[in-house]
């Protein structure tokens, strides 16, 4: 790992690690370990394990303090929604995590890595900020994640259900119903990601990805969602005012 690209990631985390072992196993994917045996970084899935925990309790904790006059139903959608993979890999994206971590051959030659491995790191380096500086640093930096991804949850509540606000809106607007497709599964046999793809009146609206199928087709529909509504006012703006 170029020892640039580790002061650079500390520097947009806000966090210089005191065990830079411990951040190097949580950028290292079970891929680069299997090709790589002598190596004494072991791969991050104990981080992940551990960063998970910490994410559902920080997440937890800023829900019930900002909506105190939520119940736990809503309370418990929306913590799933700031915990999902999705959001995941969009934390992520905002550190430039993934030309950070350490994966095997196949991985890097696939190209960027897969939306599961980001988000595994994801909570892997939350496991690793916990133990190297405590809960206070995850909770700081997490909760800025957060409003820098999602900053009105209670918001996203209106799209928990995209697929079927898309079949709503597509019976409403085109008298016919969504066709969603699997366009490739990649991957081992015990996590595959799935690639998916929507279609309205035979014509491909987006696409999406995501570690199983039912995920990669909310998310594909919430994508297809947004393109409609830009369709629909692109074609309100263009017409002149009466």
């Amino acid at each position: 790992m170029d020892p640039a690209k580790i002061v650079e990631l500390e520097q947009r985390l806000g966090h210089t690690f005191a065990s830079r072992l411990l951040l190097l196993e949580a950028l290292t994917h079970s891929s680069y370990v299997a090709e790589h045996v002598a190596s004494p970084v072991r791969d991050n899935q104990r981080l992940e394990f551990l960063g998970d925990a910490v994410l559902q309790i920080v997440v937890t904790e800023q829900l019930f303090r900002r909506y105190p006059d939520l119940e736990e139903g809503a309370l418990t959608r929306l913590r799933s929604l700031l915990a999902i993979e999705s959001t995941l890999v969009r934390m992520a994206q905002v550190v430039n995590l993934g030309p950070c971590l350490h994966l095997g051959r196949g991985e890097r030659l696939a190209g960027d890595p897969r939306p599961s491995i980001l988000a595994d790191a994801f909570e892997a380096l939350l496991g690793a900020l916990y133990l190297d500086a405590g809960f206070p640093c995850v909770r700081e930096f997490l909760e800025g994640m957060m409003e820098a991804v999602m900053p009105d949850p209670l918001h996203q509540l209106d799209d928990e259900n995209p697929k079927g606000r898309l079949q709503e809106l597509t019976q409403d607007r085109f008298g016919s119903m969504p066709d969603y497709e699997v366009l490739n599964i990649t991957g081992p046999d015990h996590k595959p990601e799935f690639e998916v793809a929507v279609r309205i009146r035979g014509e491909v609206v987006a696409r999406a990805q995501a570690g199983n199928r039912q995920q990669a087709e909310k998310e594909a529909a919430r994508l297809a969602l947004e393109e409609l509504r830009k369709e629909a006012e692109a074609a309100a703006a263009s017409v002149p005012p009466g």
